[in-house]
């Protein structure tokens, strides 16, 4: 990848990407997203404007799978009446990497990524109209790209 930053996440707009692939690598999740932004103060952005990448490389290393939730849902009928409720829904360790698959399709959109210490929160609207909260704990991460794209 022609460029390269660590742990600067923070410099980058999320919101809106998609996942099109998801890889354990090196004892690390790789995310290869697209629709990334990438913001003024990020070091290696030499404009001073909002620029996008395709094909993001969005590591975190030494990353463990603390928690994947299905959020919960509500049903209602044209007239508002509530027909049903779902609750939050912990997914089993087993599942992870069925859930997983099925989120990197290229459709399914990051809504927001949050990072509290070593834990990566990711909030992803999958394909499938499921919303999913993704929690990885991690020592770092690293952004690879090859080239910045006009919005």
């Amino acid at each position: 990848m022609k460029y390269a930053t660590n742990n600067e996440w923070n410099h980058f707009g999320f919101s809106e990407a998609y996942i099109s692939e998801i890889q354990k690598i090196n004892g690390g999740f790789q995310f290869t997203l697209d629709n990334v932004m990438i913001h003024p103060e990020n070091s290696k952005n030499r404009d001073i404007r909002q620029m996008r990448a395709n094909e993001l490389h969005f590591t975190i290393h030494e990353a463990q799978i603390l928690q994947l939730v299905e959020e919960g849902y509500k049903v209602y009928n044209a007239d508002g009446k509530l027909m049903e409720q779902h609750q939050d829904q912990a997914v089993e360790p087993d599942c992870y990497n069925e859930i997983l698959k099925s989120i990197a399709d290229g459709e399914s959109c990051i809504y927001a990524l949050e990072k509290s210490e070593n834990t990566y929160q990711m909030t992803i609207d999958a394909s499938n109209e499921r919303t999913y909260v993704l929690s990885i704990a991690g020592t770092g991460d690293t952004e690879e790209w090859n080239r910045f794209l006009n919005i």
